[in-house]
């Protein structure tokens, strides 16, 4: 693993710095190393809050797509799934249905009735 430097170590390297780069040179190098410092620092923040900003996007399109059905009013009677079965065989031909009064009502409405097929 990498140890921290500690401040004699730090002293030593300012130290040989100033004896490499002159006294008139170091405080210009430190400019430039902090501005590429800052730069980077600046330029990670908004590498972050980018991936942020898409996880986040992501997520709100979860929440939307999972969302669980939604529970009917209270006192609304729920809807029972509609199965649509042929009341009447569609082999049946015209004949074999025939149309009689109906004798409930003593009205002139007709009830469709369907003979069985003779087999």
């Amino acid at each position: 693993m990498m140890n921290c430097m500690g401040f004699s170590e730090t002293i030593f390297l300012f130290f040989l710095a100033l004896v490499i780069f002159g006294p008139k040179k170091l405080p210009e190098i430190a400019r430039q190393v902090g501005k590429a410092l800052n730069e980077f620092r600046r330029a990670s923040n908004e590498f972050k809050a980018q991936i942020e900003s898409e996880i986040s996007q992501l997520e709100m399109e979860n929440r939307q797509q999972i969302l669980p059905p939604s529970t009917p009013p209270k006192g609304a009677v729920a809807a029972a799934p509609l199965t649509l079965e042929p009341a009447v065989s569609p082999q049946l031909s015209s004949s074999q249905l025939s149309v009689e009064p109906s004798s409930e009502t003593g009205s002139s409405e007709h009830t469709a009735m369907v003979k069985a097929p003779d087999a």
